[in-house]
């Protein structure tokens, strides 16, 4: 099959998706389908690269920005020739384009809400995302063939909205990083930051935005003493900057007990971590879980993320938020040994569910079904 795989941005400090869509394209073409990576970035003329089966293609974004218009992009796309037309995200003009060419393709459009159809997402400055739906890319909905989620609990989100076309569940894959990798971004982190020398680290490291409870969990580190412990903020600034989380901690009295970095073009912290930690309000996956895991870090999530088996293979806890205090610090007194111990059972859960192979194999056969059933 030819296969389009659109999202509006592959740059980092769009979170997730921007590594997410690379890897899954590059697993379908690993099982031998030809795949037309295509995104939309600031400035410049765009860039074309292919490599084997797969053709990345960045388009130049027009004004305004925010909603990633490209004209370019809308062009190739109606004449790309693309059999299945698969989007990632929600309320921006890329889904317009992907919807028009798979209609006049008669290819099945397939859409990756990514996380934006949980009750938090959904209900978040919600008139805009009601107008988006209507002028941004109209009928994209009623007009999908299927949905890709990567979480039963996102299937469950598209369902309560009344949506009934199929839904693929295929969670996202994480590549294990190599030793030079971990090696080299041990050595950032401890420049970047020298004050994490000797010292236990819980890591959060995501967008910056209230949506992740940024600012709640500086509140709850701060309510109690932590000795050895150091919490570590890493993230790409969006709803709040570092700058602006610093005097937050400033304020809260937290200065020398909570480091916070900007993490644009930054190896992942990872290496420097003992614990992982993201109290979102809400994720679809969220890859940085799986990342941690991979790296043998143990973690602790809210049970608004698809990641209740953290329990069952004892490699942390997905608990409510009034609960996360308390198992925080449950936690924060475990030895060093116990936590390591949680983190290998993660890493080799994590290694053996999780690969960009057997997401691509399930995705393929959706995609083959509903090119069948359109016929």
């Amino acid at each position: 099959m030819k296969i389009a795989q659109i999202v509006a941005s592959l740059e980092s400090r769009h979170g997730g998706p921007s590594r997410s869509v690379l890897g899954l394209a590059s697993g379908l073409t690993q099982i031998g389908h030809k795949v037309g990576l295509l995104s939309t970035i600031v400035g410049g003329d765009g860039v074309s690269r292919s490599k084997e089966n797969l053709d990345t293609r960045i388009f130049p974004r027009e004004r305004p920005q925010s909603l990633c218009p490209s004209e370019p992009l809308r062009s190739h796309l109606l004449t790309g020739g693309y059999e299945v037309v698969h989007n990632h995200g929600l309320w921006l003009r890329p889904l317009h384009y992907a919807r028009r060419a798979a209609v006049k393709a008669s290819a099945p459009l397939i859409i990756s809400p990514r996380g934006m159809m949980s009750p938090w997402a959904w209900n978040h400055h919600r008139f805009k995302k009601s107008l988006a739906a209507r002028f941004i890319h109209p009928h994209a909905f009623t007009t999908a063939a299927g949905w890709h989620v990567t979480s039963n609990e996102e299937a469950d989100d598209i369902r309560r909205l009344g949506f009934t076309q199929p839904v693929c569940v295929a969670p996202n894959g994480v590549l294990p990083p190599s030793p030079e990798e971990e090696t080299a971004a041990a050595a950032h982190w401890s420049r970047v930051c020298p004050a994490l020398a000797g010292r236990r680290v819980a890591l959060f490291y995501s967008r910056l935005h209230a949506k992740k409870r940024v600012l709640e969990l500086i509140d709850l580190w701060l309510s109690s003493s932590r000795g050895e412990w150091t919490l570590l903020l890493v993230g790409i600034p969006e709803e709040y900057t570092v700058r602006q989380l610093e005097a937050y901690v400033l304020r809260q009295g937290g200065t020398g007990r909570i480091f916070v970095h900007d993490g644009t073009n930054a190896p992942p912290p990872y290496a420097v971590a003992s614990l992982f930690l993201l109290p979102s309000h809400s994720e679809n996956f969220g890859l940085v879980v799986a990342e941690s895991l991979a790296r043998g870090v143990p973690v602790l999530t809210t049970d608004t993320t698809p990641w209740a088996k953290l329990e069952t293979v004892e490699a942390g806890h997905c608990v409510p938020w009034d609960r996360y205090g308390q198992t925080m610090d449950a936690l924060l007194a475990e030895t060093p040994e116990t936590l390591s111990s949680k983190g290998r059972l993660g890493s080799a859960w994590t290694r053996e569910e999780f690969s960009w192979g057997k997401t691509a194999r399930i995705l393929a056969a959706f995609y083959e079904k509903l090119r069948v059933t359109a016929r």
